[in-house]
């Protein structure tokens, strides 16, 4: 019985290492390629520490990040995509990514005479019926039942969670990409081209910010990013 439980402390201690281990950011080295061509100039964030990086002409890049962290991904002409570092990859410390073509589309003009013609004018769905974005969708059908449980156990809620800020984030940076163009960060802003999407990143992380997005009030956003590039290129300048 004692040598039982010896055993089980020395499971659980190499256990509590191996997720000391893992939580340490380190540096990542990766590849961005499409159709196997490597990709240079393709920016990559790291959602959790807001580093980043741009790819070479080799499509390489490095990166510091952990076990879990979400890299994103963005360039001109290819979709964006947004990356786990997993196990294996951390373990590594390589990781290799595959990026696709952003064909152009023309949008469908639909003519609606019936705008008033709605799910819920039809009683398809319920007046005032709460909507989920995909990934709270995907949160709430993992939060119960025996799925919830299992989501529980294993880790995969935290996983979910994360995965639904991320969402939120990428619906403010969608909301920014509408409001200002390139040229206001790099003319009015002076923020250098490279380093857009990442100051978009520290923008989202301003509570203050964020409520302005929400309420549509470009007057007073205009206000808080100009506040928000002084700090963000003074620290910049100074690091």
């Amino acid at each position: 019985m004692k040598n039982n439980l010896i055993v089980l402390f020395v499971l659980l201690l190499q256990n509590q290492l191996v997720v000391a281990q893992e939580d340490v950011e380190k540096i990542i080295t990766g590849k961005v390629v499409s159709d196997s061509k490597p990709l240079e100039g393709i920016s990559v964030v790291n959602s959790s520490n807001k580093m980043m990086a741009v790819s070479d002409e080799n499509g390489c890049f490095s990166i510091l990040a952990k076990d879990k962290d979400v890299l994103s991904f963005s360039g001109i002409d290819y979709k964006n995509l947004r990356k786990y570092v997993y196990k294996h990859e951390y373990a590594s410390g390589t990781l290799e990514v595959n990026m696709t073509f952003n064909s152009i589309e023309l949008d469908e003009v639909v003519i609606n005479k019936n705008a008033n013609i709605t799910a819920e004018n039809l009683g398809i769905i319920r007046r005032g019926q709460v909507k989920f974005t995909p990934q709270e969708r995907r949160l709430y059908s993992g939060s119960s039942g025996i799925q919830g449980l299992y989501s529980f156990l294993s880790g995969e809620i935290d996983v979910l969670k994360k995965n639904v800020e991320i969402e939120k984030k990428e619906q403010l940076l969608k909301k920014m990409e509408y409001l200002f163009g390139n040229k206001y960060y790099t003319k009015t802003l002076k923020i250098p081209e490279e380093l857009i999407k990442g100051f978009q990143y520290y923008c989202v992380e301003d509570p203050e910010f964020v409520e302005s997005l929400g309420y549509k009030n470009k007057t007073v956003s205009l206000f808080l990013i100009t506040n928000l590039a002084s700090v963000y290129n003074k620290k910049r300048i100074d690091e």
